[in-house]
């Protein structure tokens, strides 16, 4: 059974048919699906889907994009969310420069308070990083005091960066891009990286995997995730779907 480590069941693009497609993962061979929140609107979505659902988890966090949006008022009631009992991590959170639709001060400033409080609660965190891979790393290796630990969604940087952020303790996750002709970087790193620090996921509905690019994503397409990096890694795709799974699950503390 595959876990889609980070996917956005929340969104619009859901509305129609988010039961359903809810109800089938088993049936697809997915077990669970972890939901980061990347606003406090969609960190509530998040929480009433996990406490809806068995096979969904939570994450709450504010994403970069809307770090501008943040406020003491906004921590408190991230505090609150976190002290549910399925949510178990602090994301998506981080730091994007390829839109800047917050200022990077601001990004910077936030995407700290939310480590702290990730430290504060004793839970990982699901980390974006876009365009913005010295600024993320050195904030994170700052702040790494034996405690930080959680996972680079969709990882996009170098096979050093990758183990750089692998010796300080983090998960390394990759999405439905690593399927594409040109990810050769994204390639490079899954084959060079032990597979016991591996994550997969989807990040629905966007980053449809090939042979599905142009369509909405969804949790079911993980599977194609998990195929590449088992051709990558000369493994089957049930070897890789179990150890991905069993990282999943010790890294964000699901039994």
């Amino acid at each position: 059974m595959l876990i889609d480590s980070h996917a956005h069941l929340d969104d619009k693009r859901f509305d129609k048919d988010r039961d359903k497609i809810i109800k089938n993962l088993k049936d697809n061979d997915v077990s669970i699906v972890i939901n980061p929140g990347a606003d406090l609107a969609s960190s509530i979505k998040a929480v009433a889907l996990a406490e809806e659902y068995e096979n969904i988890y939570a994450a709450v966090g504010i994403h970069p994009h809307d770090a501008k949006t943040m406020d003491e008022d906004t921590i408190e009631v991230l505090k609150s969310l976190l002290k549910k009992d399925k949510v178990i991590a602090v994301g998506e959170i981080g730091l994007d420069y390829h839109y800047d639709f917050s200022p990077r001060d601001v990004q910077k400033k936030w995407f700290r308070e939310q480590i702290k409080l990730a430290k504060e609660f004793n839970l990982p965190i699901i980390v974006h990083d876009r365009e913005a891979h010295k600024d993320v790393y050195d904030i994170l290796r700052e702040e790494q005091d034996g405690t930080l630990r959680g996972v680079l969604h969709c990882f996009s940087g170098s096979v050093e960066m990758a183990k750089e952020y692998i010796k300080m303790g983090f998960y390394i996750s990759f999405a439905g891009p690593i399927t594409f002709k040109n990810a050769k970087t994204s390639k490079e790193v899954a084959k060079a990286i032990d597979i016991n620090r591996i994550l997969i996921e989807t990040d629905s509905p966007y980053l449809t995997p090939h042979p599905h690019r142009g369509k909405r994503n969804e949790p079911l397409y993980v599977r194609y995730v998990a195929a590449m990096i088992a051709e990558l890694k000369g493994m089957t795709i049930e070897e890789v779907a179990r150890i991905t799974a069993e990282n999943t699950k010790k890294l964000f503390n699901i039994n």
